[in-house]
C-alpha cells in the first residue's frame, strides 16, 4: 500500500511539500517513488537558487527512467539534501522523512491553496491519472 502522509500537500507531479511557518520542505511522494523503482541518482539545485512553481528545479534518475522533479510553490532554496548524494536510495527507503530533497524560503503562500489534500491526492492516484 502506497502512504500518503496527512500532514502534507501534495502536487499533481507527485511532489509534497511541509509547511513549517514561512519554511517549505519539499521531497516526492510514496507513490512516485514506488513507480520509479531503485533511485540511483539525483540532481538538486544549488542553495540560495529559486525555483518557480510547476517548473523543474532538478532531476532524478532511476534504473528505469530520468524524471524532472517540479517545484509545487515559489522559493528560494535554503538547505539541499546533501545525504541524497551518497545514498539516493534513502527516496525508496524513506520519501518522507530521510529522503526529502530541498528546503525553500515560500515566497507567495497563496500558491499553497492550489495544492491537493492528502485525500484529494489519494483520489487521484488511486484513479489512475498521472
Amino acid at each position: 500500500m502506497v502512504e500518503v502522509q496527512d500532514s502534507l500537500l501534495y502536487a499533481p507531479s507527485h511532489e509534497w511539500i511541509r509547511i513549517e511557518g514561512d519554511i517549505g520542505i519539499i521531497g516526492i511522494t510514496d507513490f512516485a517513488q514506488s513507480q520509479l523503482g531503485d533511485i540511483v541518482y539525483i540532481e538538486l539545485p544549488e542553495t540560495d537558487e529559486n525555483i518557480f512553481m510547476n517548473s523543474a528545479f532538478g532531476s532524478i534518475e532511476s534504473v528505469k527512467t530520468v524524471s524532472e522533479l517540479i517545484a509545487p510553490v515559489n522559493g528560494n532554496i535554503i538547505e539541499t539534501n546533501e545525504e541524497l548524494a551518497a545514498s539516493p536510495e534513502l527516496i525508496n527507503k524513506d520519501p518522507y522523512n530521510n529522503g526529502w530533497l530541498i528546503k525553500i524560503k515560500i515566497e507567495d503562500k497563496k500558491q499553497i491553496e492550489g495544492l491537493l489534500s492528502p485525500g484529494d491526492y489519494e483520489d487521484m492516484i488511486s484513479g489512475g491519472n498521472e
